[in-house]
């Protein structure tokens, strides 16, 4: 039965959390290794043409000009972030989150994200 090895076994148990963790973590590596041969073998042979027209007259090459603007693009978004992760890191947090703890009594403000309002 398909359900039972997807599951690994007769329900829901720790051998199906432990296959669909693993599945979920190697799957974008997956997907990253696909494009990144996809992008090989689209800058390899070319797009296609089936008009047959000749457009190769305003065409600039891939490298250097747009990997020097994609690595420019992610080291200032990457500065960007490290600085405010670094130098303001309580800007974004909700101030609910610095509250102590009561198990005891649940607050009576405590509402659902936007995301979920619908169902509250």
């Amino acid at each position: 039965n398909l359900v039972e090895w997807v599951w690994g076994g007769f329900s829901v148990d720790k051998a199906t959390l432990t296959r669909f963790f693993a599945f979920h973590f190697i799957l974008p590596f997956v997907i990253l290794g696909l494009a990144l041969v996809h992008l090989l073998f689209l800058h390899e042979t070319g797009s296609n043409n089936p008009m047959g027209i000749v457009s190769n007259s305003d065409k600039i090459p891939f490298h250097p000009y747009y990997t020097t603007k994609d690595i420019l693009g992610l080291f200032i978004m990457i500065t960007a972030l490290m600085g405010l992760a670094l130098f303001f890191p309580d800007l974004l947090g909700d101030p609910d989150n610095y509250t102590p703890a009561n198990p005891l009594n649940t607050p009576p403000h405590i509402k659902p994200e936007w995301y979920f309002l619908f169902a509250y």
